[in-house]
Order: C-alpha cells, then structure tokens, then sequence
C-alpha cells in the first residue's frame, strides 16, 4: 500500500503533509505507510486518503483483483470475464438471436441460487465465480421464456443473482461493473415478485458504494430505505432483521467517515431490533439477530480505535457458532486488529488462525487480512505460525 501511496500523491503533486492535511490524519501515518514500516491502517483512514487522492480504495489496499484457480483444477474455472459477459451481454445492446435451449425450471433456478448462496456464505469465492455466470444466463432465459407468475419468480432470482455477482466484483475491485449489476438487479425486482427484494437490493448497494469509497452516498442509499420500511412494535422479526441490517450498512459508511456519536445511535437502534427480535435470523442470505449486531458492536469499536473495549465485549457475544463461516471470519480478523493495535502480535495471530479455519478460500480474498497478516510476519521470528499463515494467503515475501 505504501507504493501505491506514495506513487499517487506524487502524481497528484502533494506532499506527505499535504495529503496528511487534506485526509484529515497524522503526517506520521502517511510517512510510515510510504516508508514500510506499517501495512495496516483503519477503513477510515484509508477512505479519507483514498478521497483526498481521488481513488478507489481498492487500489490503495491492493486487494486481489481475479480469481484464484479452484482447488480440483475443474473445467468450470472462475473468471472475471465471463462475469463481466454474463452482467453485461452485448446482446442487449445489438440484439441478438432467440437462445435455443430450452430454459430451465423456477423450480431449478431457484434451487441453483438456494446453491450458490450456501457457497457465498462459506466463502468459497472460486466456486462462485465458476457458478454464477450460468445461473444469470438461466435466470434471464426463463424471464424471456415465461410469462405470468413464473416469469415474475424468474425475475425474483434473476435480481438476486446480480446482487451476488455485484458483492463478488466489489471485492475484487470491480466496484463500477458491480454498480453495472445492481442496476441490473433493480430492474429485475421491479419485474419480480418479490417486494422485499429492494431492501436487499439497497443493503447491498450501500456496500457496493462503499467499496468505491462513496460513503455519504451508501448511507443515504440505506437510510433512505430504512426510513420507507421502519418498523413498528408488532412487525414481523423478518421485517425487523431487514430494518437491522439496513442500519448496519448505514454505520459502516458513517464510521468510515469518522463520525463516532452518529455510529453509535445507529448501532443501537440495530441492537434494539434485535432485542425484539430475540433471536437470530437468516434473511435473503443475510444474518441479523442478537449475535451479529453484537459483533457490528466490535467491528465499530475497532474501527473507532477502542481495541480494548472491542477484545472485552467480544468475549460476551452468544452464538457465534451459528453465525455463517465468513461473519464468523470477519469476526476474528476483527479481534486481529483489536490485539494488533494493543500490540499482541502473538493474541491477533490465533484469532487470524481461527478465521481461517472458519473461512479459508475467503481470507485469501480479504484485503484487511491480507494488510494485516503482512504487517505481523515483518515483525514475525523464524518458525512463527503467521509465517506459514502469510504462505498459504500467497503474499510474496
């Protein structure tokens, strides 16, 4: 990150002082990321740097930008591109002729999709890639080739579909063909017959807008929603955990802002959502319950730089174990940063090795472990643990 830094504010003609004024940080945090002697820096800080510098935050952190081959060397390898073919057909464009296959079932469509996510929340990246661009070609087959009732389900999982394809292009650094997908999706929901779908689809948007360092837009996208949808004492916990994760998304793009006092009333109306709700719910492939906005509690408090407070209130979440492989995943890396900050090098390197235990193929793919994991094995003694963890993540030394 440090290179990339350094090169871009050359261009852009600042100084490290400058960009430091502009980004609103210590002079000290730009000069040590150019100087190598830090990896890692706060979500925050690297959107106010990525601002001042009018980038993506992905270029900055470098997070991988294609697919890694699957494991079994398989025929159906994941790429970029037929993703990018499959959102974005030149057919559309120049018309094209009728497909001859004859389309599938709602049924197996929504089977295939039921598939895919499983596979999205264990964070099987790889499998996605290879997976998701038939299902977007199916998908859109059935809605020319049904009518009715059954076009409007095609259309359902054809939404969800680009929702997926847009989360998955966003972290590989494709945040403007994932922005291509969610306008896709919303075209599609408002063919579908699903209403709560644009829920999910302002969620999602939110984060895509995110990814692209657009903060004040993604707390709008998903403030504005929540507003439209705010529940009331009696509505069902569905409802509520849509409300909830609405507002997480709304949180993240404010702590990245740096605005603290704002984060906080969010994250409690989430957790008073919860405390309705009384339990845990998967909705849409989306978690919201007691346990995963007590771990949106942690994630901010790391963020907000109160590392001891986030290792203290980590230690009283329940139900973890229920909570999908990659939230469990993030979980940890979360609590890395939180003993990484209080300089345990040693305590942030098991919660690393528990995260990818949990989720693996997805550590590989997540650029704050990656910064992270970097930064411990500089410090690392021969035979440390994140010396072996650094080679299995494919960080060049």
């Amino acid at each position: 990150m440090g290179d990339r830094l350094a090169d871009l504010r050359t261009r852009r003609g600042l100084t490290q002082e400058r960009l430091a004024e502009r980004a609103g940080l210590s002079v000290d945090v730009v000069r040590k990321l150019e100087q190598g002697r830090r990896s890692t820096a706060r979500l925050s800080s690297i959107n106010a740097m990525a601002q001042a510098l009018d980038t993506e935050p992905s270029y900055l952190v470098g997070q991988p930008t294609t697919f890694q081959g699957l494991a079994d060397g398989g025929s159906d390898l994941p790429s970029i591109l037929a993703l990018r073919q499959a959102v974005s057909p030149v057919s559309d464009l120049l018309g094209g002729d009728v497909d001859p296959e004859d389309p599938p079932s709602v049924e197996d469509l929504q089977a295939a999709l039921r598939s895919t996510e499983t596979i999205r929340r264990e964070g099987r990246m790889g499998e996605i890639g290879a997976l998701l661009p038939q299902l977007i070609h199916d998908a859109r087959l059935a809605t020319h080739a049904y009518t009715g009732p059954d076009a409007a389900a095609a259309f359902s999982v054809l939404a969800v579909a680009y929702q997926v394809a847009a989360t998955t292009l966003a972290a590989l650094g494709k945040e403007d063909a994932a922005f291509t997908a969610m306008e896709r999706s919303l075209a599609a929901i408002r063919q579908g017959d699903d209403p709560k779908l644009e829920t999910l689809a302002a969620s999602t948007l939110a984060w895509v807008l995110t990814k692209q360092g657009r903060l004040s837009d993604a707390e709008r996208v998903a403030l504005t929603r929540a507003d439209q949808i705010e529940p009331g004492f009696r509505s069902a916990p569905e409802d509520l955990a849509l409300w909830g994760i609405l507002l997480l998304r709304a949180a993240t793009a404010t702590v990245r802002q740096r605005r603290h006092d704002d984060v906080t009333q969010l994250l409690a109306l989430a957790r008073g959502a919860a405390q309705t709700m009384g339990r845990d719910l998967s909705v849409y492939a989306t978690p919201f319950g007691p346990t995963n906005a007590g771990v949106a509690h942690v994630n901010f408090l790391v963020e907000m730089g109160r590392s001891a407070e986030a290792i203290r209130d980590s230690r009283a979440i329940p139900g973890l174990v229920h909570l999908p492989p990659t939230w469990r995943a993030r979980f940890h890396v979360d609590r890395a940063l939180a003993y990484h900050d209080l300089g345990k090098d040693a305590a942030a390197t098991r919660s690393l090795l528990q995260a990818e235990q949990d989720a693996p193929e997805w550590m590989r793919y997540h650029s704050t472990s990656r910064r992270l994991v970097a930064d411990l094995r500089g410090r690392a003694r021969r035979g440390a643990p994140v010396l072996g963890l650094a080679d299995r993540l494919g960080l060049l030394r």
